[in-house]
Order: C-alpha cells, then sequence, then structure tokens
C-alpha cells in the first residue's frame, strides 16, 4: 500500500487532486483508515491514475473522464479521439478570428475586409404554450439581429420586450464591421440591463438573451442565461452557447451527469441573466459563416423539453426558416408545453450577383 503522498508523487497527482478525485468517484483509494481518515492506494491503481492526469491535461471535463475510465480500452481510445477532434475544431476558429483580428487592425484607413455575397434568409415565432397564463419570451429576427430573451418575474414579459428593443437599435446602425462588433454588442447589453432596471426594479425581474449580430461574413454572438444557441452545419447540430446555470456548473465540475440535471430541482436556477441590478457579464465571440448553415436560437421552452436529437431532425426537414420555426414550437407543445417557447431560424445564403 501507498500513502496518499507516495502515491500522489507516483501517479504526479497532487493530493488535493487525489482527494477530488475520491469524492468524484473517479478513483477511490484502495484502504481508508478507519480511526485517522488516511488514505492508502494499491500500487495497481497507478494506471488509472496516470489516464485520468493526462486526460486532464487534454483539457478534459472531469465529468468527461469518469465516462472515458468506465469504458473499454477500444471504446475510451475512440471517445478520446472525438473529444480532441472537437478541441482542434474550436482551436482552428480561434485561429481564424485571431487572423481575422490581426488583419483587420493592420488594413489600411477605409478598407472594408468583411465584403461577402452572403445574406441571411430568417423567421421568428413565439408562443405561450399550453401552461404558463401569459407569455415572457420575446423572439425577433431582422436583416442583421437575431435575437431571444426569456422573460421572469413580476415583470418578465416586459423585461424580455426591453432587451430585444435595446439590441434593435443595432439594425439601424452603419458600419457595422466584425472588428468592432463585440464591443457594439457589449455596449448595447449594458444598455439593455438598464432598460430592465426601467420595467422594474424588484430583484425577482430579469431575462435571459441570446443573440447574433451579422456583419455581412460573421455572425457576432451575445449571450446571457440559459436560452440557447444551436448551428446546424454538414447534417450536424452543435450547441454553440453555454447554460448559466446552477446544474451546468454542476455538471462542469463534475458533480452531476447531464442525466441527472434533467430532473435536479434546482435545474432553472440561473447564474447569470439581465436583471438591472448588477452589471451584465454576457459572452461574446465571432462565428464564421458558411453557405448552407442553420442557425437556431430558443428559449429553455424548447430545448428543456425537445431532445437535441428531436431538433436536428426537425431543422433538417424542413427547408424553410418559417416552416422550421412552426415545427419546433408545434414540438414543444407537443410534449406538454410547459414554458412559453420561442425560436429563430436563420440560414446563411449565397446572396444573387449583383445585375
Amino acid at each position: 500500500m501507498l500513502t496518499i503522498g507516495a502515491f500522489a508523487k507516483a501517479s504526479r497527482l497532487t493530493p488535493k487532486a487525489l482527494r477530488l478525485y475520491d469524492e468524484l468517484d473517479l478513483l477511490r483509494p484502495a484502504r481508508v483508515d478507519p480511526g485517522t481518515g488516511y488514505r492508502y492506494y494499491a500500487a495497481g491503481q497507478l494506471e488509472r491514475a496516470r489516464t485520468v492526469a493526462w486526460l486532464r491535461r487534454l483539457g478534459m471535463p472531469l465529468a468527461h473522464i469518469r465516462e472515458v475510465c468506465a469504458l473499454p480500452p477500444p471504446d475510451a481510445a475512440r471517445e478520446i479521439r472525438a473529444y480532441w477532434a472537437r478541441v482542434e475544431a474550436e482551436t482552428a476558429e480561434r485561429r481564424e478570428l485571431a487572423g481575422f483580428l490581426i488583419a483587420q487592425l493592420t488594413a489600411p484607413p477605409g478598407e472594408d475586409l468583411t465584403m461577402t455575397t452572403l445574406r441571411l434568409r430568417y423567421a421568428a415565432h413565439s408562443d405561450r404554450g399550453l401552461v404558463r397564463p401569459a407569455n415572457q419570451d420575446t423572439a425577433y429576427a431582422g436583416s442583421r439581429l437575431l435575437a431571444v430573451a426569456d422573460g421572469y418575474g413580476p415583470a418578465g414579459g416586459p423585461a424580455s420586450t426591453a432587451v430585444v428593443e435595446s439590441l434593435k437599435t443595432l439594425e439601424r446602425a452603419d458600419g457595422i464591421l466584425a472588428g468592432n462588433v463585440l464591443n457594439l454588442l457589449d455596449a448595447a447589453v449594458q444598455d439593455a440591463a438598464l432598460a430592465v432596471h426601467d420595467v422594474s426594479a424588484e430583484e425577482e425581474t430579469g431575462s435571459t438573451l441570446t443573440a447574433l449580430l451579422w456583419t455581412g461574413s460573421r455572425l457576432a454572438l451575445v449571450h446571457i442565461g440559459d436560452s440557447r444557441a444551436y448551428l446546424l452545419r454538414g447534417g450536424g447540430l452543435f450547441r454553440v452557447t453555454h447554460d448559466h446555470t446552477l446544474v451546468q456548473s454542476l455538471i462542469d465540475a463534475g458533480r452531476l451527469t447531464p442525466e441527472e440535471a434533467v430532473t435536479h430541482p434546482q435545474r432553472a436556477l440561473l447564474l447569470n441573466s439581465l436583471t438591472g441590478t448588477a452589471p451584465a457579464t454576457p459572452d461574446l465571440r465571432l462565428h464564421d459563416a458558411h453557405p448552407g448553415d442553420r442557425y437556431l436560437l430558443c428559449s429553455d421552452g424548447l430545448s428543456a423539453v425537445v431532445p437535441d436529437a428531436r431538433i436536428r431532425e426537425l431543422l433538417r426537414a424542413h427547408s424553410t426558416p418559417e416552416e422550421a420555426v412552426h415545427a419546433l414550437v408545434a414540438a414543444a407543445n407537443d410534449a406538454g408545453g410547459p414554458d412559453n417557447v420561442s425560436c429563430v431560424v436563420a440560414d446563411v445564403a449565397e446572396a444573387p450577383a449583383a445585375g
């Protein structure tokens, strides 16, 4: 038997990490002294400990590591390969963004690097659902702005409307370039937070926001709360946003599985939203647009009751954004419609040649 200190040195893990992995059922000690509570490990556990350490160095979340370690070696290898492919794809996207920003900052004055032949086709639809007495969601789709806001509290409906109205000023803004669009979005979100405060100063009132702003070649994302953005590309559905909820934070920490999160009693508890009582801290980033991309923005009235596989199926089955949004809302209501549901669908398409 090895003491926790000796085992930590041999496995290149810290005693603190070993205690956390014990708590998360990733790496249980072989024996715990009943009197002192001191942990002892068997030499045969070193291989698993080193695997956990290597996966952590890859940046894999603890919850995912637990799943990988439970698989037979061939399946674990396939899962690691798939995870690393996703990391490489995300790294490539960041590399493209860095290249764009460098080009934008070094371009001659007046040169617009965002001229493209792409355009958006879009539709929005919002529904009260089958249970709630009123609709507190707001959905909007325009030539530049796509947005979904989900209000809550005594003035939730007016709050979500005020949030979207604050962002709609960007529809009329001239000279939106990808190089400054994130600053514009951040400023608009701070205005939206003030608008929520003007509607109601009560702490129980607030709104989520997930929005995309079109620059002509890229889509700038702003996200706060648990409304979501998805991308359908090449037949695959990818979630673009990360929920700002208690259960998502527990999943990220490896303390909860996605399956357990579905029935967690506090699954709707937000850790970040627009309340007007604190500065807004949204996620902001740029996404390259490719012809054939289809984006979906939705409130949790859809994502909480319709599985991602079904969302993907419906997005692929309907040729126009208008048909898609109505099919998605209908699917949420077919699943019981327990909440308001709002959807925006936008397709990236090549614009007709001039003349």
